[in-house]
């Protein structure tokens, strides 16, 4: 990746700062990154779910905040490509803007899962909504809101999903984002404050708190993409390590490298195992119940390298200088997207004794 060294460059000195990786996300976008995985016949860069994963990996091992920005950006516009590829979806149009106009979508996935949050009232023309979205990641750059809300309805709470320009009155960042690890993503949350969405803005509607089939497309689309980031992460944390051991393999590091790099081909085994039948795979409860755990097992055995990276480089790892400081607390992210252990454990529970998803 000829981008490589500028975004490595970059990342760190925004992780020290605590900046936003505006840069790094400017020059993929100069790069047609963004248009990755929008359809060649909609003009984008037509990359399977393999490729995307794959490219995902590899920025992560020179950034990985930046990784996870784009990760968050593409895995909206895949699956946008899923729905007008395999369900005639009217997505082209959104697609062709991606590609066109090198548009950032944004995110809120770490507020609106099964539940929604947020309130849409309804208004003439459409709704009004009030809502804080948290974990947006890249939110200063983006151009797209891509949310939801919920509606009260007779039939029960309903989550309203649209997209909304980032523009938009009574729309602003907050700037929550002050953490230990992922630093660079700026995944402030974002407030609505009596937005006006119109309804030819809402582009489905779903009931509340339940596995609605537009969740199983997010699961089989989105989770691939988010850990091959936290795989790269882990693959260049395993590369910092043995270079460090090298200068002093005495029995006990060379033991610690070879612990260290088993537990990387578990990583590695889970996620390129996930990558590929996801590729090939129907959303629906099953897939998504492998989703989650290849999504368990890679997060586990990242963390683990990352730990192991330490013990394998010695006092050399507490230094900030070696690099590995920072991947440590970057790999952190990994234990917090959806699904969590205990929902992702329970998860699989259900569908192992035949109980329903729901419950």
């Amino acid at each position: 990746m000829k981008l490589a060294p500028q975004i490595a460059r970059e990342g760190r000195a925004c992780d020290a700062e605590n900046r936003y990786v505006g840069a790094n996300i400017a020059l993929l976008r100069d790069h047609g990154f963004l248009g990755l995985a929008v359809p060649a016949e909609l003009g984008g860069g037509g990359l399977s779910r393999i490729e995307l994963a794959a490219m995902l990996r590899e920025l992560a091992r020179h950034c990985g905040a930046t990784a996870l920005v784009l990760a968050m950006h593409t895995h909206t516009v895949a699956a946008a490509a899923w729905r007008w590829r395999h369900q005639k979806a009217p997505t082209d149009g959104l697609l062709k803007r991606v590609a066109g106009e090198r548009l950032q979508l944004l995110s809120s996935g770490g507020s609106d899962w099964l539940p929604g949050s947020g309130t849409a009232e309804k208004a003439e023309g459409g709704y009004r909504v009030s809502a804080t979205k948290v974990f947006a990641s890249g939110a200063p750059s983006a151009d797209l809101f891509m949310t939801g809300a919920v509606e009260q309805t007779a039939e029960g709470p309903t989550a309203l999903q649209f997209g909304i320009p980032m523009t938009a009155p009574g729309l602003s960042i907050v700037e929550t984002w002050d953490t230990l690890g992922m630093r660079g993503t700026a995944s402030h949350s974002v407030r609505l404050e009596n937005v006006f969405v119109p309804e030819a803005a809402i582009a489905a509607r779903r009931p509340a708190g339940v596995w609605h089939p537009s969740f199983h497309l997010i699961s089989m689309i989105a989770f691939p993409l988010i850990y091959a980031v936290y795989t790269g992460v882990a693959e260049a944390a395993r590369d910092i390590a043995v270079a460090a051991a090298a200068r002093r393999p005495d029995p006990d590091t060379i033991e610690a490298v070879g612990r260290l790099d088993t537990e990387l081909m578990a990583a590695r085994m889970a996620h390129d195992t996930m990558v590929e039948q996801m590729e090939l795979a129907q959303p629906g409860p099953d897939t998504t119940n492998r989703v989650f755990q290849y999504r368990a097992l890679v997060a586990r055995s990242a963390l683990g390298t990352v730990e192991l990276a330490m013990v394998a480089a010695g006092g050399g790892g507490y230094f900030g200088s070696l690099g590995l400081e920072k991947l440590f607390r970057d790999i952190q992210g990994a234990r917090f997207h959806p699904l969590q252990a205990g929902p992702q454990q329970r998860l699989a529970g259900r569908l192992a004794l035949g109980l329903p998803i729901d419950g």
